[in-house]
């Protein structure tokens, strides 16, 4: 069975930092690609970041928004993948996900994700 747990959401005053953790289970994280997504009141889901798999590289995908200011990696001793957040503004507060893609492709969209977890609050004041 495959979980993924995130935690490290919470309240922050603008131009804050914070860093969401996603625990994963039943899978070794580093064979598929991982991504963090956001969903904002009245808006869909986006992907803001995404780390591929090990075996293919690593590489990294950012939303334009979250460019400089993201930044995802993966421990993969630990089964956790990170997202660090930097200068967050009040249009980012949103639950935020971490998920799995368990087939290959295109992972910048959130119809690649085949397992999600249940979301961390992050909201972020003015």
């Amino acid at each position: 069975q495959v979980r993924l747990i995130e935690s490290g959401g919470g309240l922050v005053q603008a131009g804050g930092s914070l860093r969401l953790s996603c625990a994963v289970s039943g899978r070794t994280s580093s064979s598929y690609a991982m991504g963090w997504l956001r969903r904002a009141p009245g808006k869909d889901r986006e992907v803001v970041a995404a780390i591929s798999s090990s075996w293919s590289g690593g590489r990294t995908y950012y939303a334009d928004s979250v460019k400089g200011r993201f930044t995802i990696t993966r421990d993969n001793a630990k089964n956790t993948v990170y997202l660090q957040m930097n200068s967050l503004n009040p249009e980012e507060t949103a639950v935020y996900y971490c998920a799995l893609q368990q087939a290959g492709g295109s992972f910048t969209g959130p119809q690649a994700y085949d397992y999600w977890g249940q979301g961390t609050q992050v909201t972020v004041s003015s």
